[in-house]
């Protein structure tokens, strides 16, 4: 009789989920262990190119990864499920039906067993409790909802496109909360793509046709970047019309309405919520692992969850404070390539009785990339003494590495060249706007 194989399970197919399993399939196939990635969705796109795909600047389907291929090629197995609990005791994860566009059954609830299991199921928009802004306010948390952002801009610069045929002065109003990266990128993608709408048909729509206003309760935008950075994108972006408003506290949503404490109602045609990471509301339910406030996995710094030892969680999802440090590590996209190699060496340890390894975080600046108009950031490292603020070319070159680097952990060295080539290729050839 074959002796039963070792199954690690990952639960999430984003950044940190992916690459995961990539090196764990890489390094131990299929003989002695079995690799199972879970995934809600049967393809991956980067999530910091979602605003990209929300304006229609870019191309899901020629950027997504699909994990049936991926997996056979890099030794793991894919099952397409949403985690709905996890069962410590007898070390299951159990997945919720998997729904048809109709709500029919295509899979029944099913039981996945685990000896070791990685969560990297990463995180939402944190609304911290305003009224209305889950029922009438848009989110960027994946590709179904980026899509339909999609959709829905293009029909309504339809709608002003004819309506300004007729000789009315229409205009397209979007309110974006959060003056983070996300929505920072998102309001210059938008004004780059009504620059191009002229050339698909829409002739009287323009720059001057979309009012986009920027809502961030804090002081400034992208608090992440040094605060000359953070102005000079703000002027940026005031140039290009779009309104910054900077301590604006948004105080409940409506449909097409969105309340600022002493500011009165800004009126809206879209409303995008890009505020804040937290877990989602789920998680608690979920299991009896400990989690923080927002519903993410308390981790401890080996990674692994403070009450089981076989559990991991990284990425968005996961509460990890080291120590020396006053805050957790931050839900950012290099926190989550970072983690992932980390528990990829502390599987290995684990499974071959070595002691792990404390995760050590390290911070290589931020970069934010207004469209084709500017690129801004801070690099930090040795060979720069701590921080190094960047415009212009040198910055977008950076910011650019950072897809291709991406790709690399994904695909592996090989593959990952290729794909920045064919990407390079697709950018000359493919159409500058997805409009369908």
């Amino acid at each position: 009789m074959s002796k039963r194989k070792t199954q690690i399970v990952v639960v999430g197919g984003g950044a940190a989920g992916l690459e995961l399993v990539r090196k764990l399939g890489a390094k131990y196939g299929r003989e002695k262990y079995d690799i199972i990635l879970i995934d809600r969705d049967r393809t991956h796109v980067w999530k910091p190119l979602l605003h990209e795909v929300a304006a229609g600047s870019l191309d899901p389907n020629l950027d997504e990864v699909g994990y049936g291929g991926h997996a056979a090629r890099w030794g793991y197995r894919f099952f397409n499920g949403t985690l709905e609990r996890i069962d410590r005791e007898r070390q299951v994860v159990v997945t919720e039906p998997l729904l048809d566009e109709d709500g029919e059954v295509i899979l029944d609830r099913h039981e996945i067993r685990y000896d070791y299991l990685v969560l990297a199921i990463g995180g939402i928009s944190n609304d911290f409790g305003i009224p209305g802004v889950r029922e009438h306010a848009m989110f960027l948390e994946h590709r179904r909802q980026a899509d339909a952002f999609r959709k829905r801009l293009l029909n309504r610069c339809l709608r002003v496109n004819e309506q300004r045929e007729r000789g009315e002065d229409a205009k397209l109003k979007i309110c974006i909360v959060g003056g983070g990266a996300t929505g920072v990128e998102l309001s210059a993608e938008l004004f780059n793509a009504a620059k191009g709408l002229r050339t698909y048909g829409l002739e009287t729509f323009d720059e001057d046709a979309l009012e986009v206003r920027l809502l961030e309760a804090g002081p400034r935008i992208l608090p992440a970047l040094k605060e000359d950075l953070s102005e000079t994108a703000a002027e940026e972006l005031r140039a290009l019309g779009i309104e910054v408003k900077t301590g604006a506290m948004v105080t409940e949503v409506e449909a097409g309405r969105v309340h600022v404490k002493d500011e009165g109602v800004i009126e809206a045609d879209m409303i995008l919520w890009a505020a804040g990471v937290r877990g989602e509301y789920e998680v608690p339910e979920m299991s009896d692992l400990e989690t923080d406030r927002i519903a993410r996995f308390v981790v401890r710094p080996t990674l692994q969850t403070t009450n089981e030892d076989r559990i991991f969680a990284i990425g968005d999802c996961a509460h990890c404070e080291l120590p020396g440090r006053d805050a957790p590590v931050p839900p950012r996209a290099q926190s989550a390539h970072q983690m992932a190699s980390h528990v990829f060496a502390n599987l290995s340890r684990l499974m071959e009785g070595k002691p792990l390894t404390d995760f050590e975080y390290r911070d290589y600046g931020a970069l934010v990339n207004l469209s084709r108009f500017e690129t801004v950031g801070n690099l930090m490292g040795n060979l720069m003494g701590g921080s190094m603020a960047v415009e212009g070319r040198i910055a977008r070159f950076a910011y650019n590495s950072l897809y291709r680097m991406h790709l690399l952990a994904v695909h592996g060295w090989l593959s990952g060249v290729f794909m920045i080539v064919a990407g390079r290729v697709n950018k000359v050839l493919r159409p500058k706007l997805k409009l369908h």
